[in-house]
């Protein structure tokens, strides 16, 4: 079996296994909120790991940074749908700090991705 340039990528697979957390821990989230906040969190992360697969089948180097861009993006954009889900109590605080700790490590890899893909 093949396996994808993208695969490879330790920020990927932090990436994708962000998402299956993000998934688990809304199944919680009230059922009112099935197409409000837990859609909208479940979209942004699977959006940071599916740009990362896309950007690495771009053949320029600016376009591969500007996905990796795209995927940090959407990385603030869970990690503010996460701040919410705690303020309206869908979320511990304790649990908002291990997704923090997560984001800010996926975050750094991410930015080292860009870098590289600019050769800075």
């Amino acid at each position: 079996m093949h396996i994808y340039s993208f695969e490879k990528l330790e920020v990927w697979q932090l990436s994708r296994k962000l998402t299956v957390e993000v998934y688990s821990e809304t199944k919680k989230f009230p059922k009112e909120e099935m197409y409000g906040i837990s859609s909208q969190l479940r979209r942004a992360a699977l959006s940071v790991s599916s740009n990362i697969a896309e950007g690495s089948s771009r053949f320029s180097e600016k376009d591969r940074a500007h996905f990796s861009v795209i995927a940090f993006s959407s990385l603030m954009e869970v990690l503010n749908q996460l701040i919410i889900a705690t303020d309206l109590e869908y979320l511990s605080e304790v649990r908002l700090n291990e997704f923090r700790n997560k984001i800010s490590e996926i975050g750094n890899k991410l930015n080292a991705l860009r870098k590289s893909q600019l050769n800075l």
